[in-house]
């Protein structure tokens, strides 16, 4: 009986689950922003924030040697890509140093077309990525005269961007569709 067990098992057996769990977290890291189901997202989302809480106690100077190592020990059975364990400790802990939790969030997509599955965004709250308006602005002065102009000044693009649908940007496939079936 399955009585007062609340791991989300998300179809999987548990070598699998955890194998999952591991690469999603190492390329959340990575990329500091996946897309993947709702499902996947929230049992992702405690997996990241505490590796995230063992990465700021680091931070702390009254840490002891002893418990740092072992913080760093915890954290590569996790995340196995030393390079992105190496980021986590030095440049996201230290974003995250006066946050006392809640580092991800997650976003609503639509429905995914082919199977109809919840789709969202788990992301880290303090993302380097800059905001839209910022590139806006930036590719704006790029296409004045006497600047350089961008590089994808010379593509043509069959949809108008402000026509195109918001959560399109998140999908590779869909930008290659529109433009392969004119012509």
């Amino acid at each position: 009986m399955r009585k007062r067990n609340s791991v989300k098992q998300l179809n999987r057996v548990t070598s699998h689950r955890h194998a999952m769990m591991r690469n999603m977290v190492t390329s959340l890291f990575d990329h500091e922003r996946i897309i993947t189901t709702r499902a996947r997202a929230k049992a992702l989302r405690p997996y990241t924030e505490k590796l995230i809480t063992r990465a700021r106690k680091n931070l702390d100077p009254a840490t002891s040697e002893h418990a740092k190592l072992h913080n760093k020990r915890e954290v590569l059975k996790i995340v196995r890509d030393r390079d992105i364990a190496k980021k986590l400790f030095e440049d996201i802990a230290a974003r995250f140093k006066e946050r006392p939790g809640g580092y991800t969030r997650i976003i609503h997509l639509p429905e995914r077309a082919s199977d109809s599955a919840q789709m969202s965004i788990i992301e880290l709250v303090e993302r380097k990525e800059q905001p839209k308006r910022e590139r806006r602005s930036r590719q704006a002065t790029a296409t004045v005269p006497g600047n350089a102009p961008s590089k994808d000044s010379g593509k043509k693009s069959g949809v108008p961007q402000r026509e195109k649908k918001w959560f399109s940007r998140f999908r590779k496939d869909k930008e290659e569709g529109e433009g392969g079936s004119e012509g």
